[in-house]
């Protein structure tokens, strides 16, 4: 797949997926768009010197001025990729409504508010736009013990729907993946005994992320597209 000299923004970039993508598309040739929370994740980030990224320190992609100076830096973008969210789980009896807020935040909010970036930075020139949901976010039964997670995820997953449907006629193709646990240090760490044969690699579930972000990709919208692996 050919992003040469393409505009790609990546949330969630510095994180263990986000690398994997990052890697891949850098070596297909995109211009790679990495907002950071802090000082000390954009020092971590082991592609922070290659000469086809571009770190910020952005803060909370949930506030609206830190992700509108987001975009407003890019003069044309062809594609905005969000993996940034976080995971909390506890069954909801026990859940906080700052939790429960911080859910919404994270995996809702932030990526409502870069697709609204994303769109009004495309238009008039189309591009591709991928989030990502969970698998809890298409099983919803399989979100018992995490339900302020699941809820904010098959959020997601409505919002790549009804945005593709949207912005269709604008050439502007919006797609999600929905992994399922993916196989990466910080898993492995917190689930020792699993079967890690199972769980998708990072670098697959990348490669689903990168069609559907590519110019190759002429048809598909609307799509939340499962990555599981074999588990």
């Amino acid at each position: 797949m050919d992003f040469r000299d393409r505009h790609i923004v990546i949330t969630g970039g510095a994180g263990a997926l986000g690398t994997a993508l990052v890697g891949a598309l850098v070596e297909a040739g995109a211009i790679c768009h990495i907002p950071c929370f802090d000082e000390a994740e954009a020092q971590r980030f082991a592609l922070r010197e290659h000469k086809q990224v571009e770190l910020t320190v952005t803060g909370n992609l949930a506030d609206e001025q830190a992700v509108a100076r987001l975009y407003e830096r890019i003069s044309t973008l062809w594609a905005s990729i969000h993996l940034a969210g976080g995971f909390a789980a506890g069954p909801l009896r026990a859940t906080s409504a700052a939790t429960m807020r911080q859910q919404i935040d994270m995996n809702l909010m932030s990526c409502l508010l870069c697709c609204r970036a994303a769109v009004n930075a495309m238009a008039g020139n189309g591009g591709r736009i991928v989030n990502v949901a969970a698998r809890a976010a298409l099983e919803w039964r399989s979100g018992a013990g995490m339900t302020a997670y699941t809820a904010s995820k098959a959020a997601v997953a409505a919002l790549t729907a009804a945005l593709a449907e949207e912005v269709a006629k604008d050439g502007i193709l919006v797609n999600a993946v929905a992994p399922s646990i993916m196989d990466t240090p910080t898993n492995r760490n917190s689930m020792p005994k699993a079967d890690y044969s199972l769980w998708p690699k990072v670098e697959e579930v990348a490669a689903t992320i990168m069609f559907l972000a590519s110019p190759e990709n002429r048809v598909t919208r609307g799509a939340v597209v499962s990555v599981y692996g074999k588990s």
